[in-house]
């Protein structure tokens, strides 16, 4: 595999993050003030897990919520938060000025296992940091996350590869533009597939075509306004037996191949951000 040094490499992140985030925003909110220094706040978080804050070095926060142009005083939805990984920088951050709202998927016939116990006792156990925060809940097949027009920004971490497995990708998309405000964000990331891979081909393995996300977002009415490498992995060769989760921090061989799995990190992964136009 060929390698770039890391003065080029970081000086062509810093750059696409530059260009990306130029972009002016007419419709948004003006700048909470101190957003800036919130989002350091935030980030340097002593409520913040150990094991959460060991994964920044990889999940880049900062850079990422930049790019997707998060302020203090927006209401932003994060869709299937998981454990809370987001959450944990998000819902402090919003807590004064902004609203914080974690969608949940709904107990399939009031039976199935919920997915939001982990964030329940999150918010239960500091509620000076989660006191504000929302949950709330969605059918996938039929999904709707909020009034029509109620949010500033909808972003999704390492979910969209689910729904496609699902068939339910097309409908969490329309649902995201409904949501919306017009001049809102939709911010995605998600593990990046090799170029020229087809859907079929990476379906399972937890990777996605670029080209096939950028899809599902402009079909539901959204216009692609940035693509960033901030969450870059060149290390990553796509190839491995479990398919993405074969890599930290899932590491589903176990001790086979630890070393390695954990030298290569995280996976590569597409930043996308996406805007409503102002039309609608």
């Amino acid at each position: 595999m060929k390698h770039t040094s890391i003065f080029a490499v970081g000086a062509a992140l810093l750059l696409s993050v530059g260009l990306a985030t130029a972009t002016p925003q007419s419709a948004d909110k003006p700048v909470a003030p101190g957003s800036a220094g919130q989002l350091d706040a935030a980030i340097a978080g002593s409520w913040r897990t150990p094991t959460n804050r060991a994964r920044d070095v990889y999940r880049h926060p900062k850079a990422t919520l930049q790019f997707f142009g998060v302020q203090a005083n927006q209401t932003v939805i994060e869709i299937i938060p998981g454990g809370g990984w987001y959450t944990e920088i998000l819902a402090p951050l919003l807590r004064d000025h902004g609203h914080y709202v974690a969608a949940v998927e709904a107990p399939a016939g009031g039976e199935a296992k919920r997915d939001d116990g982990a964030l329940h006792k999150k918010f239960a156990a500091d509620p000076a940091e989660y006191g504000k925060a929302r949950i709330v809940e969605f059918d996938p097949k039929a999904p709707v996350f909020g009034p029509p027009g109620s949010a500033d920004r909808v972003l999704t971490f390492r979910n969209v590869h689910n729904w496609a497995e699902a068939g339910t990708a097309e409908a969490m998309f329309k649902a995201f533009f409904a949501v919306l405000r017009p001049g809102g964000v939709l911010g995605v990331t998600d593990h990046r597939a090799a170029p020229g891979a087809t859907l079929d081909a990476v379906m399972s393995s937890g990777y996605l075509p670029t080209d096939y996300v950028i899809k599902l977002a402009t079909d539901a009415g959204f216009k692609l306004e940035g693509q960033s490498e901030i969450n870059a992995n060149p290390k990553d060769t796509k190839d491995y037996p479990k398919g993405v989760w074969t890599l930290p921090p899932t590491l589903t061989l176990g001790n086979q191949g630890r070393a390695k799995y954990l030298a290569i990190g995280e996976s590569d992964r597409m930043t996308l951000r996406f805007v409503k136009p102002a039309a609608h």
